[in-house]
C-alpha cells in the first residue's frame, strides 16, 4: 500500500479541512511529520485507520466515537487516496464520514464508509473492504505498514499461539492444513471400497460357459434367417413383375379418360380460332388507317379553332399597347426630378445629426457642472479620515500588551490536557471495572465446560484419547467383517467333496452366514457414528475451552495494560499540576481565569487593529474615488470641446439652409417619416417605370407572335383537309377487300381487350395434348397383358409375401434378443475384470491415506510451517539488529515460537526478549517490523512498499538514534518509503522533507510543508 493524499476535516483538533500530500512527501523516500505535543501528529495515522478499517486506536468502536469529532464541527470527513493490489497498480479512494445529530449535539449518526477505484478521471464504487483490497487485517496492518503510538512492540508481546495464527493469516499457511482433506479422502476411499464390493456382488454368475452356449444358439438362428430371406426374395420378384403390369393398366385407363374429356372441347376451340382470325385482321390492317383518320380530324379542328382566336386577339393587342405607351411617358417625366429630391433628403439627414450633437453637448455641460461639487466634498472627507486614523494609531501604540498567541496556545493546550486527563482517567477506571467483571464471567464459562467431562477422565484430552482408541478398535473389527463379507461371495460355489479355492479343504462344515455378517456391519457402523459424534463434541468443547482461555489471557493482559495506562496517566496529570502551580495556578478555574484575562487583552488589541484597518481601507477607497472623479471631469470637459467643433462642421455641410431651418425644431420621428416617404416615392416611381417598360415590350412581342400563328393555322387547315380526304378513301377500299364492311363490329374489335397470345397458346396446347394422349393410347393397347390385367391373382401373391415377411421378422427379433444377451454377458465379464483391478488399487490407496491421516492429525503441520516462517523472519531481522547493537545481541526463536536474545557480551547466553532495555526493545521491534513488512511486500509482489512509524525515538540516546536513523535512511536503497512521526529535534534536523503540524487556537491543526 502506497499513500497518495489524505484530507481531514473535523477529526480531534482538525477543525478546518487539511490535506497531506503524500506524493510530494514520499518522493524523497524518507519523510517526517513533526510538531509539538498535542498538535495532531498521531491523528494522521488514526485518520488513515479510520478511512481504511472504520476504527481507531484511541477510542473503542462503540460508545466513544463521538469524542473524536471536533467540538466545534458538525461533521467528520476523511478522504484517503492510495495505491494497492499487485505491484500497487490500482488507485483507490477510501471515504469515511460521520455527522452529528442536528437535535442532539452529543449524538453521532452511523458512519458512511465507502471505497472507490479511480481509472483516470472516472471513479467507480467497489464492494470490497480494506482487508480484501490491501490483503491484511487491521491488527496485522498496524504491525507491518502503519505502527501507531503505543503499538510498536505489540508483535513481540504476542503469545506464541496468536503469533503463529498471525503468520498463518498473513502468509496463507492454512494451505498446509491437510488433516481435513486427508480424512475426507480416506472416507471417500472407504465408501468406494464398499461400492466396488457391492457392484461385484451384483454381477451374479457371469461365466465363459454360458457365453459359449448362447453363441451356438445364435449360429443356428442365423441359418434359419438365411432360408427365410431366400424364400421371401423369390416371392418379391414375382410380385414386382405384376406390379409393373398393374401400373401400365392404370395408365391406360387414365389416358382413355383424358381423351374423352378432350373430345368435349373440340367445338369451343374451333370458335376461338375464328374469333382470333377476325381480331388479327381488324387490328393489324384496318386499325392503323382508322387511327390516322381520327388524328387528322383532330388536327383540322385544332387549326380552325386557332384561326378564329388569332383574329380576335389581333385587335385586343393593338388597344393594350396604346394604353401602356401613354402610362410609360408620364412615369418618365416624374423620374427625371429624382436628383433634386435626393438633395433634400441629404439635408434632412444632416438635421438629424445636428440634433444628436446638440443633445450630447448639453449632457456633457451638465456633467461638468455636477462633478466639481462632489469632488470638493470627497476632499473634505479625506482630511477628516486622515485625522481619525492618526488618533487610532496613537491609541494602539499606547495599548500594546505583552500577550502573544504562543501564550494563548499554551494555556488552551493546558486546559485541553487537563480535561483530557480527567476524562481519560474516568474512562480507564470504568474500563478496568468492565474487564475484571468480564474475567470472572470467562472463569465461570471455563468451569461449566470442564464440568461436562465424565468422572472417569481427568480432562478433555484424556477423554478424546480414549474415544480415538475406541474408534480404531471398532474400525478394525469392521474391516475384518468386510473381509469376511468378500469371502461370502464364494460360499455358494462350495460343494462337499470339492476343494476350497482358498484353503484347499474338501469338507465345509460351517460356511459363513451372509445375514449375520450384514447385521454386525450395521451395528459397527452405528458404533462408529456414535463414537465420531462424541469426538466431534469433545473437539467442540476443546475449541470453546481454548477460546475462553485465550479470552481470559487477553483480558488479563488488557487489564494489566489499562492499570499501567492509569498509572502513567496519573503521573502525567501530576506533572501538569506541578508545572501550573509554579505559574500561580492551583486548579482548573484559575487556569480558565488566566486564559480569559489574556484573551480579553488580545481581543482589545485586535479590536483597535480592526478599526484602524477599516479606516485605512475607507481612506484608500476615498482616494481612489477622488482620483476617478477628477479623471471623469477632465473627460467630460474634453467631450464638450469636441461636440462644439463637430456641430460647426455639420452646419457648414447643409446645401439649403432655409429648407433645413424649417425642420430644425421638428421631432426626430417627423423628420424620419418625411425622409422615408420621399425615398419610398422615388423608389416606387423607378419600379413602376421599369415594370411598365417590361410589360410594353412583352405586349409587343405577343402581338407579333399572334400574327405569325394566324398564318400557320391557315396552312395547317388546308393540309389537314387534303390528308383526311385521301385516308377515308383508302379505308373504304380495304374494308371491302377484307370482307369487314360492318363498321360497328370493327370498332368493337378495335376496342376489344382480347389476349391474342393467350388464345393462340390455348389452341396450340389443346392440339398438342390431343396428339400426346392419342400416341400413348396406341402404345399401351399394343402391349400384351395390359388390357386383360387380373387383380385377384395380384392380391393373392401379395398376401403370400406379407406372411413370409412376418415370419422373417419374428426370427430376426429372436436373433436380436440373443445378440443383446451375449453383449450384456460380455460386458459383465469385462466389468468384473475391471472392478477386481480397481478394487486392488483402492485397497492400497485406503491403506496409504490411513497412514497420512495419522501424520496430519490436528494442526501440527501448520504450526511446524509457521515456526519455519518465524525463524526466517528472525534471520531477516538479525541483519539489522546485530548492526544496531554492534554485534552484541542476536534474536532467536525456540520450538515454542518464543523470542530469545543471545547476549554475546555474556558468553553468548540466552535470555528472554522482555529483559531488554527500552531502547534495545525499540531496536528489536523496529528490526522485526521491517522484516515482517519486507515479507509482506514480497508476498504482494510489489516493487515498492511503505512503512510509517509513530513510536519510541525518545527512548534512544543520541548515538543509538544516529544508528537507527542511518538504518532507516538505508531503506531508500531497498525501494522502501519510510515515514516518521516524532517531536525529537535531532530527527527534525536530519530529515529534509517533512510536514510540520501547528495547532492554531482559532483554526485548529494546520499542515505546513518544508518545501513551501
Amino acid at each position: 500500500m502506497i499513500p497518495l493524499k489524505l484530507t481531514i476535516r473535523g477529526l480531534y483538533s482538525y477543525k478546518e479541512e487539511q490535506t497531506i500530500d503524500f506524493e510530494k512527501l514520499t518522493a524523497a523516500g524518507m519523510f517526517g511529520i513533526f510538531g509539538a505535543v498535542g498538535s495532531g501528529k498521531s491523528s494522521i495515522l488514526e485518520a488513515i485507520l479510520l478511512a481504511l478499517y472504520g476504527s481507531t486506536e484511541r477510542l473503542s468502536d462503540r460508545g466513544e466515537k463521538n469524542s473524536m469529532v471536533n467540538l466545534q464541527s458538525n461533521q467528520l470527513l476523511i478522504s484517503f487516496e492510495f495505491r494497492a493490489g499487485k505491484n500497487n497498480s490500482h488507485h483507490y479512494l477510501a471515504r469515511y464520514s460521520v455527522k452529528r445529530n442536528a437535535k442532539n449535539f452529543e449524538e453521532i449518526k452511523p458512519a458512511e464508509h465507502t471505497f472507490y477505484i479511480k481509472e483516470g478521471e472516472e471513479i467507480t464504487p467497489v464492494h470490497q473492504n480494506a482487508e480484501a483490497i490491501i490483503g491484511m487485517k487491521k491488527e496485522h496492518f498496524k504491525q507491518t505498514v502503519i505502527i501507531p503510538q503505543g503499538k510498536f512492540r505489540e508483535f513481540i508481546d504476542l503469545t506464541p499461539g496468536p503469533r503463529a495464527e498471525m503468520m498463518k493469516e498473513l502468509f496463507g499457511l492454512e494451505r498446509f492444513d491437510l488433516s481435513a482433506k486427508t480424512g475426507s479422502l480416506l472416507k471417500t476411499a472407504k465408501n468406494e471400497l464398499i461400492r466396488l464390493e457391492t457392484q461385484l456382488e451384483g454381477l451374479g454368475d457371469s461365466s465363459e460357459e454360458v457365453l459359449k452356449e448362447k453363441a451356438q444358439k445364435r449360429k443356428d438362428l442365423l441359418e434359419t434367417v438365411k432360408n427365410a430371406e431366400e424364400s421371401l426374395e423369390k416371392a418379391y420378384i414375382k410380385l414386382q413383375s405384376l406390379e409393373a403390369i398393374k401400373k401400365k393398366h392404370t395408365q391406360l385407363l387414365d389416358f382413355k379418360s383424358q381423351w374423352a374429356q378432350l373430345q368435349t372441347r373440340e367445338t369451343e376451340i374451333e370458335d376461338k380460332k375464328k374469333e382470333l382470325k377476325a381480331f388479327i385482321q381488324a387490328n393489324s390492317h384496318l386499325r392503323p388507317i382508322w387511327n390516322q383518320i381520327k388524328d387528322w380530324k383532330m388536327e383540322l379542328e385544332k387549326a380552325t379553332t386557332g384561326l378564329v382566336n388569332c383574329n380576335r386577339f389581333k385587335e385586343t393587342y393593338s388597344e393594350d399597347i396604346h394604353k401602356l405607351e401613354d402610362q410609360e411617358r408620364e412615369l418618365r417625366k416624374k423620374a427625371e426630378k429624382r436628383p433634386l429630391r435626393e438633395a433634400k433628403i441629404r439635408d434632412l439627414k444632416m438635421v438629424l445629426e445636428i440634433q444628436v450633437i446638440k443633445k450630447r453637448l448639453i449632457e456633457a455641460q451638465n456633467k461638468v457642472a455636477s462633478l466639481q461639487p462632489r469632488i470638493n466634498e470627497d476632499l473634505e472627507k479625506q482630511k477628516m479620515l486622515e485625522k481619525q486614523l492618526s488618533i487610532l494609531d496613537h491609541e494602539l501604540d499606547n495599548s500594546r500588551s505583552q500577550a502573544t498567541s504562543t501564550q494563548l496556545a499554551k494555556l488552551t493546550g493546558d486546559i485541553k490536557d487537563w480535561n483530557t486527563f480527567t476524562e481519560n482517567k474516568s474512562n480507564l477506571e470504568h474500563a478496568l471495572d468492565q474487564i475484571k467483571s468480564e474475567i470472572e464471567i470467562i472463569k465461570g464459562r471455563e468451569e461449566k465446560i470442564t464440568a461436562t467431562v465424565p468422572d472417569k477422565f481427568n480432562d478433555l484430552e484424556g477423554w478424546a484419547s480414549w474415544e480415538n482408541n475406541n474408534l480404531k478398535t471398532i474400525a478394525t473389527a469392521k474391516e475384518k467383517l468386510i473381509e469376511n463379507k468378500a469371502l461370502q461371495a464364494h460360499v455358494k460355489n462350495l460343494k462337499e467333496g470339492e476343494p476350497c479355492p482358498l484353503c484347499g479343504s474338501v469338507h465345509h462344515p460351517i460356511p459363513l452366514s451372509t445375514d449375520q455378517t450384514e447385521k454386525q456391519v450395521a451395528a459397527y457402523n452405528q458404533q462408529l457414528n456414535d463414537s465420531q459424534q462424541t469426538l466431534e463434541k469433545i473437539q467442540q468443547l476443546s475449541r470453546q475451552l481454548y477460546d475462553q482461555n485465550l479470552q481470559r489471557t487477553n483480558q488479563s493482559k488488557l487489564c494489566t495494560d489499562k492499570e499501567h495506562d492509569l498509572k502513567t496517566l496519573n503521573l502525567q496529570f501530576s506533572k501538569l499540576k506541578t508545572s501550573l502551580v509554579d505559574e500561580g495556578v492551583n486548579n482548573l478555574e484559575d487556569l480558565k481565569l488566566k486564559l480569559n484575562n489574556l484573551t480579553d487583552q488580545i481581543q482589545k488589541e485586535e479590536s483597535l487593529r480592526k478599526t484602524a484597518k477599516e479606516h485605512r481601507m475607507q481612506l484608500e477607497n476615498l482616494r481612489t474615488q477622488i482620483e476617478n472623479g477628477q479623471q471623469q471631469l477632465r473627460a467630460e470637459e474634453q467631450k464638450t470641446i469636441e461636440q462644439k467643433s463637430t456641430l460647426k462642421a455639420k452646419e457648414e455641410e447643409v446645401n439649403d439652409p432655409n429648407f433645413s431651418n424649417g425642420y430644425m425644431e421638428s421631432s426626430t420621428e417627423t423628420i424620419r417619416q418625411t425622409i422615408n416617404s420621399v425615398q419610398k416615392d422615388i423608389e416606387d416611381t423607378a419600379n413602376l417605370l421599369d415594370g411598365k417598360q417590361k410589360v410594353l415590350k412583352e405586349k409587343r412581342n405577343d402581338a407579333a407572335t399572334n400574327l405569325a400563328n394566324l398564318e400557320n393555322f391557315k396552312k395547317d387547315k388546308e393540309e389537314a383537309g387534303l390528308k383526311l380526304e385521301g385516308l377515308t378513301k383508302e379505308y373504304g377500299e380495304l374494308k371491302i377487300k377484307l370482307g369487314q364492311t360492318d363498321q360497328v363490329l370493327l370498332e368493337k374489335l378495335f376496342s376489344s381487350n382480347l389476349d391474342e397470345e393467350k388464345f393462340d397458346r390455348e389452341i396450340r396446347d389443346y392440339e398438342k395434348e390431343c396428339s400426346i394422349v392419342k400416341s400413348h393410347l396406341a402404345a399401351l393397347e399394343a402391349e400384351e397383358g395390359i388390357s386383360n390385367f387380373d387383380q385377384t391373382h395380384f392380391d393373392s401373391l401379395k398376401e403370400d409375401c406379407d406372411t413370409k415377411k412376418t415370419e422373417l421378422e419374428s426370427v430376426k427379433k429372436g436373433k436380436i434378443n440373443l445378440d443383446r444377451d451375449i453383449s450384456d454377458l460380455q460386458e459383465k465379464l469385462e466389468t468384473k475384470k475391471g472392478l477386481m483391478k480397481v478394487l486392488d488399487a483402492m485397497e492400497n490407496r485406503a491403506s496409504n491415506l490411513k497412514e497420512l491421516e495419522q501424520l496430519f492429525k490436528g494442526s501440527g503441520f501448520v504450526k511446524y510451517v509457521s515456526s519455519i516462517y518465524l525463524k526466517e523472519l528472525c534471520n531477516t531481522a538479525n541483519k539489522r539488529f546485530t548492526q544496531l547493537t554492534k554485534n552484541s545481541l542476536r534474536l532467536e526463536i525456540d520450538a515454542n515460537n518464543t523470542f530469545w536474545v543471545v547476549d554475546y557480551l555474556n558468553e553468548g547466553k540466552k535470555r528472554l526478549l522482555k529483559t531488554l532495555s527500552g531502547g534495545q526493545t525499540f531496536q528489536a521491534s523496529l528490526c522485526l517490523a521491517l522484516a515482517l513488512a519486507e515479507k509482506v511486500k514480497s508476498l504482494n509482489q510489489a516493487d515498492q512498499s511503505f512503512f510509517f512509524l509513530d513510536e519510541g525515538f525518545g527512548a534512544l540516546d543520541k548515538k543509538s538514534l544516529r544508528i537507527v536513523f542511518e538504518t532507516l535512511k538505508a531503506l531508500r536503497h531497498e525501494n522502501r518509503i519510510v515515514g516518521i512521526i516524532s517531536h525529537v529535534e535531532e530527527l527534525q534536523q536530519e530529515i529534509e522533507v517533512f510536514a510540520n503540524i501547528v495547532l492554531d487556537p482559532e483554526k485548529g491543526s494546520q499542515v505546513l510543508y518544508s518545501f513551501q
